[in-house]
């Protein structure tokens, strides 16, 4: 027979996390995701223009979104893969990322990920 655990022992359920994307003209957006979603899914969920031509297969660079240093710099480096992706972004910078390379956590609480004015969007 199995022990029977406390009832202060409940399955763990995903975080939620809250954050911001802003726009080139400073327009923003805050959204609600679960850990482990991707910056592209959830702004397709939320109607935010990253449009993510390849659909997040890491051949295109159209979901390249830029991060604040701090979130940036406690990501895991980007493959190379990623990076050859990320040469062809428009408006290249330290903080580049793609957006279907980086799954949210908990630590990006209050986070704002900037959408470069030279992205490619869907309209």
């Amino acid at each position: 027979m199995l022990p029977t655990l406390p009832s202060t022992h409940f399955s763990r359920p995903l975080s939620t996390v809250k954050f911001t994307f802003v726009d080139a003209d400073g327009d923003y957006e805050e959204v609600e995701a679960e850990e482990g979603d991707t910056l592209l899914d959830i702004a397709h969920d939320n109607d935010i223009e990253l449009e993510g031509a390849c659909g997040g297969e890491m051949a295109c660079s159209t979901c390249h979104v830029i991060l604040e240093e701090a979130v940036f710099d406690a990501l895991e480096e980007a493959e190379e893969e990623e990076e050859d992706m990320l040469d062809l972004a428009l408006g290249l910078t330290d903080t580049s990322r793609l957006g279907c390379q980086v799954c949210v956590d908990s630590s990006m609480s209050g986070m704002k990920v900037t959408l470069p004015a030279e992205a490619n969007n869907m309209q």
